[in-house]
């Protein structure tokens, strides 16, 4: 197990920057997740790490030794692809051994450590079979079993889990962090989609355009952000000009033309330093839609119509519209949801909200 440390790491293709003067550090035994959109550079980033790409700028050290000069088989990762990359003329034991076959490693060593492997991600009797003959989550595991037979320094994930349909993916996300919780490797996973990200990670680095946007805990990313780019990317936000008219240790209060006072916790405005114009970040879900005239407490509140009513199950997303301002909320169905054209109430608990500074 290492850790992985990025130091003013740049990245140029030609006149074109893909990766601005990074400095990240990964934790030993953590499990951390680069996100972004396509282009941001987080695959880039993996690759270097990898060995696939050399920086331009910078040094990468793995287990405190800088790693630059050394080629991608001195490295000791476990490299998993989307597109798994699995010989289809070898047997699954051929595959998963293969990383073995160039280590000093015995015969019978080999077979052991296949079979420990193939046990660990729960296909204990496939190893004579072939590529072909395994589904798409079958062939997904294979890869894996193939990438820490080798028991890796680093773990290296580019989006392994794409490929898969929507249900295959929830139950291979759950397979995949058991089995990261249970060898301990220091694990980098690449991914656009957010609640993989969230559901998997010790740490998220959230990337756009080349650049960390922050660094932090699935929870603080996303009930913290600290910029709109991240308050948008993660989740469904609404984002509301306002303006500070005051800050405590314990508040920093917005007055938000919609809304009116909204007294929002402290550690969720960390970087509003004064009065003047904001940004009231309120995520879908903590938007609730009532009849018009309920009683909400002490909440605050608008009236809104229904404008698009967007059924996902057990969830439905509303867009409604106040005024000339028009908000989303995703709330569960309690008996009927609202239908286009209903007044309703909208109400959020300030506590519920952040608050970034203008722009």
């Amino acid at each position: 197990m290492s850790s992985v440390h990025l130091k003013n790491i740049v990245k140029r293709f030609g006149t074109f920057t893909a990766v601005h003067k990074t400095s990240l550090e990964i934790p030993e035994g953590a499990f951390v997740t680069l996100l972004g959109p396509s282009g941001c550079g987080k695959t880039t980033n993996l690759r270097m790490i990898a060995g696939l790409l050399d920086p331009t700028e910078g040094e990468i050290l793995i287990g405190g030794k800088r790693v630059n000069e050394v080629p991608i088989h001195k490295r000791n990762l476990g490299i998993v692809f989307q597109s798994y990359a699995l010989f289809p003329h070898k047997t699954v034991a051929e595959n998963v051994a293969f990383g073995l076959k160039y280590r000093d490693v015995s015969k019978t060593e080999i077979t052991e450590r296949v079979q420990s492997a193939l046990d660990l991600v729960q296909l204990p009797d496939v190893g004579a079979r072939y590529p072909k003959e395994l589904s798409g989550g079958q062939q997904q595991r294979i890869a894996l079993a193939r990438s820490i037979v080798i028991n890796p320094d680093v773990l290296l994930l580019d989006e392994p889990l794409s490929a898969l349909d929507a249900n295959l993916r929830e139950d291979m996300r759950v397979e995949l962090k058991r089995i990261q919780d249970q060898i301990g490797v220091t694990t980098v996973f690449v991914t656009h989609d957010q609640s993989e990200a969230l559901a998997l990670s010790d740490q998220i680095v959230v990337m756009s355009a080349g650049r960390v946007e922050q660094v932090g805990t699935p929870e603080e990313v996303y009930n913290k952000p600290t910029s709109e780019f991240v308050a948008n990317f993660l989740g469904a936000s609404n984002i509301l000009s306002a303006r500070c008219t005051g800050k405590t240790a314990e508040t920093v209060t917005l007055d938000v033309p919609l809304f009116g006072t909204v007294p929002v916790p402290a550690d969720k405005a960390a970087l509003i330093d004064g009065e003047g114009p904001v940004k009231l970040v309120l995520r879908a879900e903590k938007l609730l839609l009532t009849p018009r005239g309920t009683d909400i407490g002490d909440a605050n509140t608008a009236e809104a119509t229904v404008e698009t009513v967007d059924y996902q199950g057990q969830t439905v997303r509303y867009f409604v519209r106040s005024g000339d301002t028009q908000l989303q909320a995703i709330n569960m169905i309690d008996g009927h949801p609202f239908a286009e054209g209903d007044s309703v109430t909208l109400a959020f608990r300030p506590k519920d909200c952040a608050a970034l500074p203008e722009g």
